[in-house]
């Protein structure tokens, strides 16, 4: 393909960029968004969605709950329930700032909150992180890579991907940190200058995922370092991703 062609494709292709927040919030049908639960459906002593939780995400000792750390949004528990006390929504703002703000039992739900006056000036306008695959199925990845397509343009906020650990002003890590990536991650952290964010993006980075518990792998980058925002799914949508960004920033509301 000619530079010529290259150039009247693109205009024939027009303006691909989506705002942010979307205008319009409808996303694929199979997109699986924050969890609607309705607790007073639950039957005593029914425990079939948990039974086929393939990662113990479901909690029903109190109310009914979901972890979204640890789940995969596979929908199984839906399938499951007999009295439809389970649903997902199109809600793409999953991300939080605690591992404990990712139990979901129905209630409002918590939006991220914004870093501290001190480090929304050093980060807030321009922001540059280092992603580390650690041990990832390059689904997270993928996603976190559509982020620097025209789409979803991430660079228009001032946030970008950078190659070394020493121009970043954080890291951004994937997948449930196996034991042969510990050291890599330990040392990617300690040569980002301080002071310096942490984000676990997705269930594996999170809790392990479907390999939480399993003795080669470290069940989570916060078995290491402190993160300052999780970002839940089996992958995060990029909305999802770039809405947890956002928020830790304070450039949304």
């Amino acid at each position: 393909m000619t530079l010529l062609q290259i150039l009247k494709a693109r205009r024939r292709q027009g303006y691909r960029t989506v705002p942010f927040p979307p205008a319009d919030t409808r996303l694929s049908d199979r997109f699986r968004g924050r969890p609607r639960l309705v607790p007073e459906r639950c039957a005593r002593g029914c425990d079939a969605c948990r039974g086929v939780c393939p990662t113990d995400a479901l909690r029903l000792d109190g109310p009914l709950a979901i972890d979204l750390g640890r789940c995969l949004f596979c929908t199984d528990c839906v399938q499951a329930c007999p009295q439809a006390a389970i649903a997902f929504t199109q809600d793409y703002r999953l991300a939080a700032r605690t591992r404990a703000e990712l139990m979901d039992d129905g209630g409002a739900p918590i939006r991220v909150r914004a870093l501290d006056g001190k480090m929304r000036r050093l980060f807030g306008r321009s922001l540059k992180l280092r992603q580390v695959s650690a041990g990832g199925c390059n689904a997270c990845e993928s996603d976190t890579n559509v982020l620097g397509t025209p789409v979803f343009d991430l660079a228009r906020f001032g946030i970008q991907f950078v190659a070394s650990p020493r121009h970043a002003d954080g890291l951004l890590v994937t997948g449930p940190v196996t034991r042969n990536m510990e050291l890599a991650v330990e040392k990617t952290y300690a040569a980002v200058p301080s002071p310096r964010l942490v984000i676990a993006v997705g269930a594996c980075a999170i809790s392990g995922g479907p390999y939480a518990g399993h003795e080669e792998t470290a069940g989570g980058v916060d078995a290491l370092l402190p993160v300052d925002l999780y970002v839940p799914g089996c992958p995060p949508h990029p909305l999802t991703i770039l809405d947890g960004l956002l928020r830790l920033l304070g450039r949304l509301a």
